[in-house]
């Protein structure tokens, strides 16, 4: 346990922190899935509703992903990869397609 004020508070703070954190984790791990599975969904089926699911999706992934760097939750190279995954994802879709 914490014997002082100041070491009470950092606690209080780190835990504040580490559940924003997961919060944020969670939901870019979330919209990458949603993402993905509509890009799957695109392949099977394609059909203009299913294009403009496959680009809402990528883009709430990419807004998410950006806020997460943005407040520190994610490494400014982490967040680029994941979004090249995701782009590399769609694109092998869309250009399936047009095959």
């Amino acid at each position: 346990m914490a014997n002082s004020k100041s070491a009470l508070k950092r606690i209080q703070i780190a835990e504040r922190n580490r559940l924003q954190n997961k919060f944020y984790k969670s939901a870019v791990r979330t919209l990458m899935k949603k993402c993905l599975i509509a890009a799957q969904d695109y392949s099977a089926e394609q059909t203009p509703e299913a294009k403009t699911k496959v680009d809402q999706a990528l883009a709430a992934a990419y807004s998410k992903i950006d806020k997460a760097v943005k407040r520190g939750v994610l490494h400014k190279n982490n967040g680029a990869r994941k979004k090249a995954r995701l782009a590399k994802a769609v694109k092998k879709v869309t250009l399936a397609e047009a095959s």
